[in-house]
């Protein structure tokens, strides 16, 4: 089962609707007893990491996403939903997130535009599974005023340039997050879903 948290914003439908057309079937949800009983968990966002944190508190999930994550269970967090993984953001004044990866969230620096919205490219820092069949400097699509700064840079799988040089996607475990959004992204960004997505083997 696929679980698709719901906190009361965020990209739903239209990931959704990438899930749907590889052949998977999800559910939406806020019941944090599906989100442990899921096979693989998906959590999008848009909006602001504090707001969407104060939504997951009192919605009951950051206790079954911390449990979930922490049992190194396939975890795939979109934009926001990667965000609010690390320890705080200055978003807002500055707030504490789920602290599940040690790192920070940093406003981009001015004089760009804000936010960074389009098209750009991914350049692979390492290879992972959750970019099989997808080529170096690929162009995913972006929205977001935010950018994320891991503690352990280990965890960069993918790096973006605008002005400056920024983490777009990490991998720890069985979790794997993007600053880009894939369900926007055409074809490359359904691939990165149909490589999260499918059965693990045991010769993996």
């Amino acid at each position: 089962m696929v679980v698709i948290i719901d906190y009361g914003a965020g990209n739903l439908r239209s990931v959704v609707n990438a899930v749907t057309k590889l052949g998977y079937q999800s559910i939406v949800t806020s019941d944090p007893t599906e989100v442990l009983q899921a096979e693989k968990v998906i959590l999008p966002g848009v909006g602001a990491a504090g707001c969407t944190v104060e939504s997951l508190k009192k919605l009951g999930l950051t206790k079954a996403i911390n449990e979930y994550i922490a049992a190194d269970r396939p975890f795939l967090g979109i934009c926001i939903g990667l965000q609010v993984l690390f320890s705080t953001t200055e978003e807002g004044g500055g707030s504490d997130c789920m602290d599940i990866i040690p790192g920070r969230v940093k406003k981009l620096p001015p004089g760009l535009k804000i936010p960074h919205m389009g098209w750009n490219q991914v350049r692979q820092k390492q290879a992972h599974p959750v970019f099989e069949g997808i080529a170096d400097d690929t162009n995913f699509y972006f929205v977001h005023s935010y950018y994320i700064v891991p503690e352990d840079e280990s965890i960069v799988i993918g790096e973006t340039e605008y002005d400056i040089i920024f983490c777009s996607a990490i991998a720890r475990g069985n979790l794997v997050a993007t600053q880009f959004h894939p369900e926007k992204s055409g074809e490359f960004g359904l691939k990165i879903y149909q490589n999260f997505l499918r059965p693990v083997t045991s010769g993996k």
